[in-house]
């Protein structure tokens, strides 16, 4: 699961859940596969992202290293920033763990870099 899926994730559909967002990672196994860099297309989802949660979810698998906890004004001219955010976003990628619901504690796993989302008949709204 490579961290720009992991940003967009809720558990929100769970009974009695509110937002579900963002889920814990508890990553046992996390890889780096390098990916052809695409500075337009960084450029372009930075804003659709919630960066606190990403600069979050980077740390807790140990990938957060010189990536700034918030994001500077004309970012887009920043080679080096979007170079940085294009490794944690479509190189680092969550091979096995689980991700974990913030409010009912519900756990998800990931398997070979695929989180299951799937819900019970009983777990729906």
């Amino acid at each position: 699961m490579k961290l720009i899926t992991h940003n967009m994730l809720t558990s929100k559909c769970l009974k009695g859940v509110l937002t579900g967002y963002p889920l814990a990672i508890n990553a046992i196994d996390v890889k780096v596969n390098e990916v052809d860099y695409n500075p337009e297309f960084i450029t372009r989802i930075i804003p659709k992202l919630d960066w606190e949660v990403l600069w979050t979810a980077a740390d807790s698998i140990g990938h957060s290293e010189g990536l700034p906890k918030v994001i500077e004004p004309k970012y887009e001219e920043n080679e080096e920033f979007l170079k940085k955010a294009h490794k944690v976003l479509l190189e680092v990628e969550v091979e096995e763990g689980h991700l974990t619901c913030p409010e009912s504690g519900r756990q998800f796993p990931i398997s070979k870099g695929i989180p299951n989302m799937l819900l019970t008949e009983a777990e729906v709204q």
